[in-house]
């Protein structure tokens, strides 16, 4: 049964970090593009990052530039989410989510459509 697990998340004051992973049960990331994304509370789920299936391409929303970094050890089966200076704004459920894409077609942050399977979120909470 294929399966996507998310792990990392918690509570972390302002201006701290978290390392979020993702990792793959039943199937390998191999071939496929990583996206993550997050939703806050009462608020629709936005892209965070994506890594491309070859992991040589990476992207961010605005509001992680700088402050993001995704990874992935194909080995492991696992993509990882670097967050540093943590902002309350980036409270939220966050998501992994895989796209085949062999021939790394999709470009910048993809939109949900593309994405077909989903892990079941990890809670972050940016609080003092």
């Amino acid at each position: 049964q294929w399966q996507i697990v998310e792990s990392g998340g918690g509570l972390v004051q302002p201006g701290g970090s978290l390392r979020l992973s993702c990792t793959s049960f039943g199937f390998s990331f191999h071939y496929y593009a990583i996206g993550w994304f997050r939703q806050a509370p009462g608020k629709e789920r936005e892209g965070v990052s994506c890594i491309s299936s070859s992991g040589d391409r990476t992207h961010y929303a605005d509001s992680a530039k700088g402050r993001f970094t995704i990874s992935r050890d194909d080995a492991m089966n696992t993509v990882f989410l670097q967050m540093n200076s943590l902002k309350p704004e980036d409270t939220g459920v966050y998501y992994c989510a895989v796209a085949w894409d062999p021939e790394q077609t999709l470009a910048g942050l993809p939109p949900e459509k593309e994405y077909e399977y989903w892990g079941q979120g990890t809670q972050v909470t940016v609080s003092s």
